[in-house]
C-alpha cells in the first residue's frame, strides 16, 4: 500500500499556450511511464490532480493506461505554493492514490513526509515521473519505496 506523487509532464511555454497544457514530448513521456507502471502492475486506486491543465492532462494519460477504479478527480491543495503540512494530514498510506501536481509542492511534500521538514530536499522530481511513498514496516514513518523517472541522467 502506498501513495504515488507525480509532477505533471513537460508543458508548453506560456507564449504558446497560456494555460500551459502538455507538449507532445511531455504527453509521450507520461504515456511511456504509465505503460511501465502498468507493466509492474502498480495498483493505483484513483488519480487526483491540482486542476491546472497540465496536471489534468497528465492525470488523464495515467488513467487511460492504469484504469483506476476511482477515476480522475480534482482537489484543492496541490498547487505549486500550497501548504504541504495541511495537505499531508489527509494522506492515507493504504489508499494507493496517485497525486499529480507541481513543483515546488511535490518536492516539499516528499521532504516533509520523509523527514518532517519541507525544506530538506530528499528527491529531485522529473516531469512525468512517479515517486512512491509508503510506511516503513511496523515502525511507521513515510519512506520513498521506489521511483520511476523518464531519465536516469
Amino acid at each position: 500500500m502506498a501513495i504515488y506523487l507525480v509532477q505533471h509532464g513537460l508543458s508548453l511555454p506560456k507564449e504558446v499556450d497560456p494555460h500551459r497544457g502538455l507538449s507532445e514530448a511531455g504527453a509521450s513521456e507520461v504515456k511511456r511511464i504509465a505503460e511501465v507502471a502498468k507493466g509492474y502492475e502498480v495498483p493505483v486506486s484513483a488519480i487526483i490532480h491540482s486542476g491546472k491543465k497540465r496536471a489534468l492532462e497528465t492525470a488523464e494519460i495515467f488513467a487511460s493506461v492504469l484504469a483506476p477504479e476511482g477515476g480522475v478527480k480534482e482537489t484543492a491543495g496541490l498547487k505549486p505554493m500550497d501548504d504541504v503540512k495541511a495537505f499531508s494530514k489527509n494522506l492515507d498510506p493504504r489508499s494507493n492514490q496517485m497525486f499529480v501536481g507541481h513543483l515546488p509542492f511535490m518536492e516539499k511534500l516528499t521532504a516533509y513526509l520523509a523527514t518532517g521538514h519541507e525544506k530538506r530536499p530528499v528527491f529531485q522530481f522529473q516531469n512525468g515521473g512517479i515517486v512512491c511513498l509508503g510506511m516503513y514496516g511496523d515502525q511507521g514513518g513515510w519512506v520513498i519505496k521506489w521511483t520511476l523517472m523518464p531519465n536516469i541522467g
